[in-house]
């Protein structure tokens, strides 16, 4: 009798383990068919989980870690390559396929580059607030090159611009704060200077305190009005040393802003990569500090403040008189 019970005992062990075995192929089979997918071209980690409904932090999170070591080393996807989905709950709402700009007309770009094609939705969701330093009666910092003067408002505004264009390529909303309705984005060596600079159309005050204020609360007005929830302000000057000061691109962030060191150091990261990748041998030596400037302090963004380098020293010059290192510089 007892036998019998053990027979009968490790029969259904055995169907029971049989059972599961074939159950779990199943599941296996049919979540590794739902649970897998390629990007399409210009697709971001974001909006390329947003296709299929993951728009919370946790599920990019759990994203990023199933899928660790097949990410380009900046975090992108690569096309062609199958990824894992997150198996955490969707939001239930898929993005539209259609439903978002492909192409933008931005006037303060000028005629040649007024045209922004928008190559992927990476950014979407992001809101910037770009500012280039001084313009109207305060040209900033002037350098000079024979018998030219290099004023520093004019290629800060320059570099905004490409910068803004590229913000839009990547789908962000972007605000140029301080604008010229004549100079778009220029290719020239040398550019023009002029007093035209407005603040979003406003006369732009000789006084520094009020000039400054003016910029902080247009960036303020329109930051309750933008529903998105990422807003970050970008402030970009050009400093004035001594002729034999050369010096790399340098940052600074609001002194006790966690999120504005944590940006600051992001985009100080992004430089050394890529003077890694395009200038191995030169090395980049920029720096990141805390600095009690009045316009990081009160813009409501999150805000980072850029200096190019030095208008004074002729090797800093170059990164600013070629409109191709102005692009890299953006």
């Amino acid at each position: 009798m007892r036998s019998i019970c053990i027979i009968f005992a490790n029969m259904n062990i055995r169907k029971l383990f049989l059972f599961a075995f074939w159950t779990g192929c199943c599941l296996t089979s049919t979540l590794y068919a739902q649970e897998r997918a390629k990007p399409k071209n210009g697709e971001g980690v974001s909006t390329f989980l947003q296709r299929f409904g993951y728009t919370s932090r946790a599920a990019q999170k759990e994203f990023l870690e199933i899928n660790k070591g097949k990410l380009t080393r900046d975090g992108g996807l690569i096309l062609g390559r199958s990824y894992r989905l997150p198996t955490g709950k969707k939001s239930g709402k898929k993005a539209r396929a259609g439903s978002r700009k492909t192409s933008i007309v931005e006037p303060l770009f000028g005629p040649v580059y007024q045209n922004v094609s928008v190559r992927s939705h990476e950014l979407e969701g992001a809101c910037l607030y770009l500012v280039s330093g001084h313009g109207g009666p305060d040209p900033g910092a002037i350098g000079k090159v024979g018998n030219r003067e290099l004023h520093e408002d004019e290629y800060a505004y320059d570099i905004i611009l490409r910068l803004g264009r590229a913000l839009m390529e990547k789908g962000a909303k972007v605000h140029i704060i301080i604008q010229d309705e004549k100079d778009g984005i220029r290719d020239d060596r040398y550019l023009s200077n002029s007093d035209r600079e407005t603040c979003l159309g406003q006369t732009i005050p000789l006084d520094q305190i009020a000039r400054l204020q003016q910029r902080c609360d247009a960036i303020n007005r329109l930051t309750y009005k933008d529903k998105e929830k990422y807003k970050r302000a970008i402030f970009i000057h050009v400093d004035s040393r001594g002729h034999k000061d050369q010096v790399d691109v340098f940052f600074y962030h609001s002194p006790g802003s966690k999120l504005g060191k944590r940006l600051t150091e992001n985009i100080h990261k992004t430089f050394e990569r890529k003077y890694d990748k395009h200038q191995p041998l030169r090395g980049f030596s920029g720096t990141v500090s805390p600095r009690d400037l009045f316009v990081i302090k009160q813009s409501l963004p999150v805000a980072v403040f850029v200096e190019l380098g030095n208008i004074q020293n002729s090797r800093d010059q170059q990164r600013f008189l070629l409109d191709d290192n102005r692009q890299a510089l953006a």
